[in-house]
């Protein structure tokens, strides 16, 4: 699995690039500005490509257009976009077009190297990975008489885990509950939702994560 890094701090981006090779993934390209990001990307056409939101030359939302551009011009690289902070608008502006191949973590969340490196290899293969504490923010955004005002408190985590990116399966061993028990909560939140579930994984996310940023 073929990867592309965007940091502009090298301690960084080197210790990544050195976790990554460990398990297995070939860091084809490093950069440490936007533009040398969208060049290497560009010409080498990785399986995934991570990037730092804020890069040089402007040190704002480089790192974001940057991504957006790559979902646009590459539809098949994957994308991890790795912040400090919950920015609302980057991540709504990102999910907004669809959460296949997508990914939005925390970096000071980064605690756990297994799921950290299932999250990328997820994204690489077309699924998605958003760090829960992204979800509940959006999830907490929505108040008044939207929809998700009539989920309960496990259809809330439930969906929460769904846009994170797990599988039925996923979700009932992160609450310890039953597969039967997990499809019965998704159910009553497609409904809640009026959302069609669909067959695959990833189109109940690109439903869900479409569904809060309306």
């Amino acid at each position: 699995m073929r990867v592309v890094l965007g940091d502009d701090t090298l301690l960084l981006r080197a210790g990544v690039a050195q976790l990554l090779e460990r398990h297995g993934f070939e860091v084809v390209a490093q950069a440490g500005d936007a533009d040398d990001l969208m060049r290497k990307v560009r010409a080498h056409k990785p399986d995934l490509a991570l990037v730092d939101i804020r890069m040089p030359p402007d040190h704002s939302d480089d790192g974001i257009r940057a991504a957006l551009a790559i979902r646009e011009e590459l539809p098949g690289v994957g994308v991890v976009v790795l912040s400090n902070y919950i920015e609302e608008a980057y991540a709504m502006q990102l999910l907004g077009g669809g959460a296949d191949g997508l990914g939005y973590l925390l970096k000071d969340r980064v605690v756990d190297v297994d799921q950290f490196i299932d999250s990328l290899r997820r994204v690489a293969s077309g699924g998605s990975a958003v760090d829960p504490e992204v979800i509940a923010h959006l999830l907490q955004r929505r108040t008044g008489d939207d929809p998700l005002g009539d989920l309960t408190k496990r259809e809330r985590e439930v969906l929460a885990l769904m846009a994170e990116g797990l599988t039925n399966k996923g979700i009932a061993e992160r609450l310890v509950v039953s597969e039967g028990a997990v499809e019965r909560h998704v159910t009553g939140i497609f409904g809640k939702l009026t959302l069609d579930a669909g067959p695959h994984e990833h189109r109940r996310v690109l439903a869900v994560l479409t569904y809060l940023g309306g």
